[in-house]
């Protein structure tokens, strides 16, 4: 029988006439899924994409409450400028469209306990002559990093266009045009942990602060990501967009629909069909099936190969990221607790729009779960507008917490799992009141979600938001998989994956590979790969949001979300 978009997916691909143009089934609306799609859709090919959620988006989204609306993803978005390969991408994929966009002069703020702070201005200059104000001994280290930062500005460097196996020698070539006069710099930054770089400072503060550029210390990165992101907001390629995650995601999802694309919500994938070491289709949790000539799985890595697929299509590469490196320190990015606060009235002025408050040992107590001893508090009334009924903020707190942690307390005790919730709101509300004296009188909700809600949500290994952590040894593997293995696995034809399982963490890392993976698939099939700019300007409105969910209707009666 046709679906909405006249085509019956019930007819197995052997039974239909050889005209029909090829059927492509993704898993998953995420931004990679849904990426994926539109270039299909650009390329000729029929799509139907299946999420098991209410929304698209993955961990690209936003919840409500009481008329608040809580951004969960972006902090910083690469590709809001326009003139380089990232920006294409979100023209391409209707992301940007009819959107104002948010640029901050700074990255990040960060204060200790004492009330000493480092803010890390993005014009190098700036930055330049405030660290010296606050530490002269370190004159030649901050000389050194201001340095490395101008020289990043004068590079714009984003391979997001084309697959890696299927450069051309003259993509190569432009490539090596720009890395060569710069190999060194990127060599010693990439060779250098921020945590070496950072001890070598006198100033206490500013051992600290170096580590929290992005907000909490990631643990294992080297300096070349904190330039590279720093050189991108000096040039505005690193804002925010009007309508933030989920308009991010709802516009993605219009340009796939108007694309002739269609998506089924609250379709949960049980498994992926094969016959013959071949992919024929999916079968949902309610039994149904559906064809295609090839699936890919934009969804969670683990659930893909272990689940859907049951561990039956593995190989070295696989094996390693999955047993070895899963359990290896510093391979998976950390999980997070989020802890968003309505408040009535205006935050006021004179408050960078992002702070990281390192915290002491007393304080990061009362933080369940916590991994470090700091918390982010971002004013997000700041970042766009919406988020917030009028006369009304939003601020955001943050914090990277232990998966493991939250995931035994659910299970086992949940009553325990809503204390401890309550615990992370009433340290929220009581933190909040020593930077703006009184506004816990003003605090009119919480809403607290947990590594647990992530995984509830959206099926992520662990928890965790970003997967994956460049920079690491699980980064050189992914690597691999998305060059030499086509984003394929070893065994299994009629399949690929797509998303930040094999492209790693950040959107338009998760975008890309929704390229990529359409690129391979036209190569396979000798069809020419086609992509487009979207031309819609019509202004973006909140309504687009479409109707928003609580994470839990429990949340009203405990004061904190799923």
């Amino acid at each position: 029988m046709p679906d909405d978009d006249g085509c019956d997916w019930t007819v197995r691909p052997d039974r239909r006439g050889a005209d029909d143009e090829p059927r492509v089934i993704v898993i998953g609306a995420g931004v990679a899924g849904m990426s994926t799609g539109c270039y299909a859709r650009m390329s000729g090919m029929r799509t139907r994409i299946f999420e098991k959620h209410v929304l698209p988006g993955g961990c690209c989204t936003a919840w409500a409450r009481d008329g608040y609306i809580f951004d969960y993803c972006i902090e910083w978005l690469i590709g809001t400028a326009p003139g380089n390969e990232a920006h294409r991408i979100w023209r391409e994929l209707g992301a940007l469209d009819g959107k104002s966009l948010t640029h901050f002069d700074m990255f990040n703020r960060v204060t200790d306990e004492d009330g000493r702070s480092v803010t890390f201005y993005n014009d190098p200059e700036r930055l330049e002559r405030h660290l010296l104000e606050i530490s002269p001994a370190d004159a030649e280290l901050i000389r050194s990093f201001c340095r490395d930062l101008r020289r990043f500005i004068a590079i714009e460097l984003y391979p997001f266009l084309t697959a890696p196996a299927l450069r051309t020698v003259r993509e190569r070539a432009e490539t090596v045009r720009t890395v060569l006069p710069a190999f060194r710099l990127f060599w010693r930054t990439a060779a250098t942990p921020m945590h070496a770089f950072a001890d070598r400072f006198q100033d206490p503060l500013l051992r600290r602060a170096f580590r929290n550029i992005f907000f909490q210390d990631p643990e294992g990165f080297p300096l070349l990501p904190y330039l590279f992101n720093m050189a991108a907001a000096h040039h505005r390629n690193a804002g925010f967009p009007q309508g933030g995650s989920l308009g991010l995601a709802r516009s993605i999802e219009e340009r796939y629909t108007a694309l002739g694309g269609s998506i089924a919500y609250r379709s949960r994938v049980a498994r992926i069909l094969v016959e013959n070491d071949r992919a024929i289709g999916v079968e949902l949790g309610n039994g149904r099936r559906y064809y295609a000539d090839h699936v890919i799985s934009a969804c969670d890595g683990h659930t893909t190969v272990y689940s859907l697929l049951g561990g039956r299509y593995t190989g070295p590469r696989i094996d390693r990221l999955y047993d070895e490196l899963r359990s290896s320190p510093g391979a998976l990015f950390p999980a997070v607790v989020s802890a968003f606060a309505g408040v009535d009235g205006d935050l006021g002025s004179g408050h960078a729009h992002s702070t990281t408050y390192l915290l002491s040992a007393e304080d990061a107590a009362r933080l369940p779960g916590a991994l470090q001893r700091s918390l982010v508090v971002q004013l997000r009334s700041h970042y766009s507008d919406g988020f917030a009924p009028p006369g009304k903020s939003v601020i955001h707190c943050t914090y990277f917490s232990d998966f493991a942690y939250w995931k035994q307390l659910r299970a086992t005790d949940r009553r325990a799992y809503w204390a401890r919730k309550r615990e992370v709101a009433a340290f929220v509300r009581s933190f909040l009141a020593r930077l703006w004296p009184g506004i816990d009188e003003r605090i009119e909700l919480i809403d607290v979600a947990s590594p647990a809600t992530t995984k509830r949500y959206t099926g992520n290994l662990d928890g965790s938001i970003l997967a994956w952590k460049a920079f690491s040894d699980a980064d050189d593997v992914a690597a691999r998989l998305v060059g030499r293995d086509r984003m394929r696995l070893p065994g299994l034809s009629g399949f690929s994956m797509a998303g930040q399982w094999v492209g790693l963490g950040g959107l338009i890392r998760a975008a890309s590979t929704g390229r990529f993976v359409t690129q391979y698939l036209c190569a396979e099939w000798d069809m020419p790969f086609t992509a487009w700019e979207s031309t819609v300007r019509e202004p973006w409105r909140r309504e687009r949001l479409g109707r928003l969910p609580q994470l839990d209707r429990a949340s009203r009666r405990e004061g904190s979300g799923g």
